[in-house]
């Protein structure tokens, strides 16, 4: 089993900054991918930002410029760095991982979701 526990989330006002954090643990053996995504109230979950083992990192057109996305391998530890925050950034976010778990002598696919962390910019 792998499990990620989110935090950073909270109330700012807009233009204010946030960093979001989201831990993997478990039986582990590669991560290939980690991922933030929000849903804002009345909306579809959308990705906002990833980066895959390669180190290469890929952004929401309305986030670019504004959030960075960083890895610390060593820690199994995501980042999430969100700056110039405005109020249409307003949603629960969410981090997933996908890569291999370890199962008895063999590996097997995981896709792990956090529990979640509101962010909430006021104007």
């Amino acid at each position: 089993q792998v499990q990620l526990v989110e935090s950073g989330g909270g109330l700012v006002q807009a233009g204010g900054s946030l960093r979001l954090s989201c831990v993997a643990s478990g039986s582990i053996f590669s991560i290939n991918f980690m991922g933030w995504y929000r849903q804002a109230p009345g909306k579809q979950r959308e990705l906002v930002a990833y980066i895959i083992s390669d180190g290469s990192t890929n952004y929401a057109e309305s986030v670019k410029g504004r959030f960075t996305i960083s890895r610390d391998n060593a820690k199994n530890t995501m980042y999430l760095q969100m700056n110039s925050l405005k109020p249409e950034d307003t949603a629960v976010y969410y981090c997933q991982a996908r890569g291999l778990q370890r199962v008895g002598p063999a590996n097997a696919d995981f896709r792990s979701w956090g529990q979640g962390t509101q962010v909430t910019v006021s104007s």
